[in-house]
């Protein structure tokens, strides 16, 4: 059976108090003048009593519903959702509020549904997350409510947005192969014309460039970015002559794939082919042996700062909207090495 909930009006009776002072007390007026022992009981009695104040009622007083939600269309239900989630949560709750999550599953009804809903509950502001780095219009019924994309860059005027920085991903990855001593180089890529592919090819070549390695030089394979396609890929370079001794891999998941391609032509990793990978995806790239070097996405980072300049937003500060590209770490395993002198 449902209890009936606590008014103000019994904390009162019960502190022995007027209802104002109640209110005033629990809603910490600004400037009230109350004995500290009057404020400690009505505090201890609400505590005590399980009084819970009105959140339609403290909305309509200070214009907040202490609430932003989360919005996104597969990533929140993904392994790398997270870091994501805990990092803009963290933020959320410093500030006293509560955030909603919905994911759509790329449905477009769904989506409609959970906006209206998050305006129906006059959230203070959303957070718009993308399962992959791309370019996002913003939804028309987001524009009355401050919005700030995450993991994708919105191509609608005055919104900010957060994404990782994929050209210096590539690059990161380019460096950890050459100063291993690498020269002979593949790239496997994914074949969907996204930021991340590009970007990160982009910045590989550039990395190889400063030594002296011309575009031509690097054997570049794109393919699905999953397992079997980073098998295929694979096979398709290592029996190439000369064979790369070297391979970067758009993801992890392409990178087990490599493994398995490597290992059926007799190769191992990494005495005879170094792989990184990108990512850092739990249960891949410290689950196969050995352990695969990666480029970890920013994902907490990017959390939190999606989070802060939202709260930023909702607290009037628009001036210049921001945008960032943030870089990701790298994790070193054990998938790389110098490639063999014979």
């Amino acid at each position: 059976m449902k209890q009936p909930r606590v008014t103000i009006k019994q904390v009162a009776a019960e502190a022995g108090v007027s209802i104002t002072t109640v209110s005033h007390v629990l809603n910490d007026v600004a400037g009230l003048r109350v004995n500290p022992v009057t404020r400690d009981r009505i505090h201890e009695v609400a505590q005590r009593l399980g009084y819970v104040p009105n959140g339609l009622a403290q909305s309509l007083r200070t214009q907040r519903s202490n609430t932003i939600g989360l919005i996104g269309d597969e990533i929140v239900t993904t392994p790398f959702a997270g870091k994501l989630i805990l990092g803009a949560q963290e933020v959320a709750m410093a500030r006293d509020a509560v955030m909603f999550v919905v994911s759509t599953g790329y449905q477009r009804d769904v989506e409609v549904r959970a906006i209206d809903e998050f305006l129906r509950r006059q959230v203070d502001g959303v957070i718009y997350a993308s399962m992959f780095h791309r370019d996002v219009q913003l939804p028309a019924r987001l524009a009355s409510v401050p919005t700030v994309f995450l993991n994708a860059e919105c191509a609608t005027p005055g919104v900010p947005w957060v994404a990782p920085d994929e050209v210096s991903g590539g690059r990161d990855a380019a460096s950890i192969l050459l100063e291993a001593g690498h020269r002979r180089l593949g790239f496997i890529n994914n074949v969907d014309d996204i930021p991340a592919s590009s970007g990160r090819l982009e910045g590989f070549r550039k990395r190889l460039g400063e030594e002296g390695i011309a575009p031509e030089e690097l054997a570049v394979v794109a393919v699905e970015s999953e397992s079997p396609g980073g098998y295929a890929a694979a096979m398709e370079l290592l029996t190439r002559q000369p064979r790369p001794t070297g391979i970067f891999c758009f993801n992890d998941r392409l990178a087990m794939g490599a493994y398995r391609a490597a290992a059926e032509l007799g190769l191992r990793v990494p005495e005879d082919l170094s792989i990184v990978g990108f990512d850092n995806q739990e249960y891949v790239a410290d689950g196969i042996y050995p352990g695969l070097t990666t480029i970890e996405l920013p994902h907490y980072d990017m959390g939190v700062w999606a989070a802060e300049r939202l709260f930023n937003r909702i607290d009037g500060g628009n001036g210049n909207v921001p945008t960032a590209l943030l870089r990701g770490p790298i994790v070193h395993r054990e998938s790389v090495a110098p490639p063999r002198t014979t």
